[in-house]
């Protein structure tokens, strides 16, 4: 541990650091100073490799979550690595127009003042939420500032941008004009309350309360024709136009192709057989309504079916011919379900029942399945090609555990609804003529006069599904496009895998073959969007709960950044982040990693003070064993950090740096190195520029996980620019020393027993105790003594030394034993009972041996080595107990 430090010299860079670190006091000037710089903004003409990625773009709407400063901290830590590494790395922001969202708000805001959308019409309105997202749309921009995003600020984007809007239109035009885009009645997902299609991942699903209601179609006499069906929809029953069975159930098949008359509207239901009924499941007869269930629908295509649509915009049942025309879903449930009861049709009624419900994101209501005209995006040829993307190893998902679920998902896909009922979001551009002309204008044509366009607007996930490269400038051939397109690589959670990867794919595969794309060097035929997709997994809660407001364990990102820093914040996500697993962070997590912040720049601050600072270094041989260990231990570490780094492995990457850092730097070197600066002046010259020389690489290491502690002690330290600017560390390519590796990790045992002994005798820790030696040579320990004296509080033995008592330790190369006068000061009886303890863990670990040795099965089949590493343990266990019992023989006779 550092404990001490040498009294402040004003001539020392010390001075030029805080008396502690505060990251609130530097973080946000540091930062500014990082952009003014123009260290992120990108140059596409640069000689350098490029390296490129685009932030998925959160919703204008919103402000970030952890989700999304996970995400944003790993995408910066890509991005600072990279550039040190010597690329022209272009980290591209940008926010999402979140149509649904964005207009929300809006409407909101004009209800408070008992207004509508409808008060100001179209252009005024969508005027209004221009005016809020100048207003209100900066929050996130501010947020990603504060958790020190190092992205290209010159070249933000929005989605609703003029150059954004034309991408939009030309993809669309050009897909219109190939029939990939199409326009049909089909089933969606509708939601009463915005009054609009919306996407399937705008649905969660959520467990409710509901009613299972047993109806029954057909004669009321059990003699005469009927059929039972259950549904938990029971209004639905109104727009049902069949039952139907399975084939081969012998139950029904004499029913089948007969009718049955529909209790309320007077249709005549047909009895359909389908092999997609479960004969095993309920009554195995089903009722079919096609307009307001999915698999209902494909039903009724197979079978040439009425699809009557039973609800108006609103959730209203209407155009019915009931009774029931006017009400409420909801209401209708219950009506029906009483008038079915009025005429003995409800055989059985289960409530509550628990059963799962798509409620809509944004309004909270359950949705509606409803048949509607959309326009649609024909996905065959696009999601094979998104799928043999990745098959073919020109797209790779990180973990490759995900890729069964990609083509389980591509190989499977449904032709994607593309139109949204509402003012705010790219306006589809396809205009109806007054003779019923319909064509599509692409943003370089204007429709004839007395045309009509389409009312509705596209989907979201349309225009950022164009993201990477319609940032960059696409349809025009552009600098951007030829230095950084395709991306290196695209960091998501794998939650929206589905959603907006399979978009970007499928619209990347659409278009590889443009010249914009492909032209440069290197670059031919099929482009993806991507190079890798790196896929993270969900930010939980302490106890791995799922965070959401309903549970109230929701943590704030700007929260921790206040409190703890944003080096803390970025550095406990990251520390958790595996490809494809969850991570649970808590308070504790935060502190943790606000101490190592701290702990690095006390370490930093006693370097300084103490002269450290980067040198060239001497011939390995004039260094001592600590320096050549730590040198070595640098090099491991950082081979391993960055193989970490490459395969997306930012937990482990971080794990071994932070131990690098804590334990065996601080820990240990340091205290080594307090005992070299007090030797002769080139011993101490030599640990000063090992020091130094260690501590400018770790910091360069730590660097794109914690930039603002690193900034803050590099510069001092080194006296450079920037770390942001400076390069990534390179490897010494001097083979390890193990010699000097295994005295280390003696002197370290050494050290650890004598303190361990002291600290059962309950010795103070400054309290010195006179002590002596022997074995040093037989263990290889010449010379490493003066570290253990130093570090474990023991010093010469005076004339007329006698040892009260004796602690063995057991090398590498053999047992030194420290003699120790501890006169009076010593607890023989705490040392007893230490002693007793490790006997008991010696005769346990022989009675393993010797148990595992005895086993021929075990010994058939276990490897030489394995035997052979079992046969050591318990050689060194029995002399331990050898040793042991002779300690508390010497005990009793005292």
């Amino acid at each position: 541990m550092v404990t001490s430090a040498a009294p402040e010299n004003p001539q020392t860079p010390a001075d030029a650091l805080p008396k502690s670190w505060d990251p609130s006091a530097v973080e946000a000037d540091l930062y500014q100073g990082w952009v003014d710089a123009g260290y992120f903004q990108a140059d596409a003409t640069s000689d350098k490799p490029g390296y490129s990625i685009v932030l998925p773009p959160p919703n204008v709407t919103g402000s970030l979550h952890m989700g999304h400063a996970l995400d944003h901290t790993l995408m910066d830590v890509l991005s600072r690595r990279k550039r040190m590494q010597g690329y022209e790395v272009l980290w591209l922001p940008g926010m999402d127009h979140a149509g649904i969202a964005t207009q929300s708000v809006v409407e909101k805001q004009l209800a408070a003042d008992g207004k509508t959308k409808e008060d100001f019409g179209r252009e005024l309105f969508i005027d209004k939420v221009w005016d809020w997202k100048r207003e209100s749309g900066g929050t996130i921009g501010g947020q990603m500032r504060r958790i020190g995003d190092g992205v290209d600020w010159s070249r933000d984007r929005f989605t609703m941008d003029e150059g954004l809007s034309r991408a939009v239109q030309t993809v669309f035009k050009r897909m219109f004009d190939e029939g990939l885009i199409y326009r049909a009645e089909r089933l969606v997902n509708w939601s009463p309350v915005l009054q609009t299609a919306i996407s399937d991942i705008e649905v969660k699903f959520e467990d409710v309360e509901g009613e299972l209601v047993s109806l029954r179609y057909g004669s009321l006499d059990d003699n005469e024709p009927h059929v039972i069906v259950a549904t938990t929809r029971v209004e639905t029953m109104l727009g049902d136009t069949a039952v139907a069975v399975h084939p081969e159930d012998e139950r029904y098949k004499h029913l089948i192709g007969t009718t049955l008359d529909h209790p309320f509207t007077g249709r005549q239901i047909p009895i359909i057989a389908d092999d997609y009924v479960d004969p095993e499941f309920g009554t195995g007869a089903v009722k079919i309504t096609p307009a307001h269930d999915p698999n209902d629908f494909e039903m009724g295509l197979r079978h040439n079916l009425p699809m009557p649509t039973i609800m108006d915009k609103t959730g209203k049942i209407a155009d019915t011919g009931t009774e029931f025309d006017g009400m409420d879903r909801f209401e209708a449930r219950v009506k029906v379900r009483e008038a079915l009861a009025e005429q003995g049709r409800v055989v059985a009624e289960k409530r509550p029942y628990l059963h799962s419900v798509g409620h809509s994101e944004r309004s909270g209501e359950a949705i509606e399945p409803r048949l509607s005209l959309q326009w649609w995006v024909k996905v065959e040829t696009l999601a094979k090609a998104a799928g043999d993307a990745v098959r073919n190893g020109d797209t790779v998902i990180h973990p490759a555990s995900q890729e069964p679920r990609w083509f389980d998902w591509v190989d499977n896909m449904h032709d994607w609804c593309i139109s949204r009922q509402l003012w705010w979001g790219h306006r589809i551009p396809v205009w109806y003529g007054p003779e019923g002309e319909v064509a599509c204008f692409g943003p370089d044509e204007t429709a004839p006069e007395g045309w009509v366009q389409d009312p509705d607007v596209l989907d979201t996930w349309f225009s950022s599904g164009l993201w990477p490269f319609s940032t960059m400038g696409w349809p025009d051939n552009t600098p951007e496009l030829e230095k950084f397109y395709p991306t290196s690589v695209l960091v998501t959670g794998y939650d929206i895998l589905f959603f907006w990867v399979a978009r970007m794919m499928m619209f990347g595969t659409y278009v590889s073959e443009d010249e914009s794309i492909t032209a440069g060097p290197g670059k031919s035929g099929a482009q993806m969007p991507f190079k890798d997709v790196f896929l993270h997994g969900l930010v939980r809660d302490q106890y791995g709960k799922k965070m959401s407001k309903s549970r109230g364990n929701g943590i704030d990102p700007l929260d921790w950044v206040d409190r703890f820093g944003a080096d803390a914040l970025r550095f406990t996500l990251a520390r958790g982040a595996n490809p494809g697993s969850d991570l649970s962070v808590g308070e504790d997590s935060a502190q943790s990693s606000r101490n190592f912040a701290t702990k690095l720049f006390n370490a930093t601050k006693f370097a300084l003070m103490n002269g450290a600072a980067p040198a060239p270094l001497p011939a390995r041989s004039e260094l001592t064993d600590a320096d050549r260990w730590i040198l070595d231990r640098l090099d491991t570490v950082q081979a391993e950090a960055d193989a970490a780094f490459d395969r997306y492995e930012f937990s482990k990457a971080c794990e071994g740096l932070f131990h690098f850092a804590w334990d065996e730097v601080c820990d240990w070197y340091l205290e080594l190195a307090k005992v070299q600066f007090a030797a002769d002046e080139a011993v101490a010259a030599n640990t000063r520029a090992v020091l130094g020389n260690v501590l400018d690489a770790l910091l360069r290491l730590l660097h794109p996980v914690i930039p603002f502690v690193t900034e803050t002690l590099w510069k001092v330290l080194t006296g450079g620019e920037s770390v942001v600017v400076a390069d990534w560390p390179t490897l010494s390519g001097v083979a390890v020393d193990t010699q000097a590796a295994t005295r280390i990790e003696d002197t370290q045992k050494l050290i650890t027993e004598v303190r361990r002994f002291r600290n059962d005798q309950g010795l103070k820790p400054s309290q010195k105790v006179p002590a002596r030696a022997s074995g040093l040579s037989e263990a290889g320990m010449d010379g490493q003594f003066a570290y253990v004296a130093a570090l474990a509080k023991l010093t010469e033995p005076e004339e007329g030394f006698t040892a009260s008592i004796s602690v063995e330790v057991r090398l590498s190369q053999g047992t030194v034993t420290v003699d120790i006068d501890t006169s009076g000061t010593i607890d023989l009886g705490a040392e007893k009972k230490r002693l007793e303890k490790d006997l008991a863990a010696a005769q346990k670990e022989l009675v393993t041996a010797d148990n595992k040795l005895a086993n021929e099965a075990f010994l058939a089949k276990a490897p030489d080595a394995v035997v052979d590493k079992i046969k050591t343990r318990r050689q060194i266990a029995v002399e331990e107990i050898e040793r042991i019992t002779g300690r508390l023989k010497e005990l009793a006779d005292k």
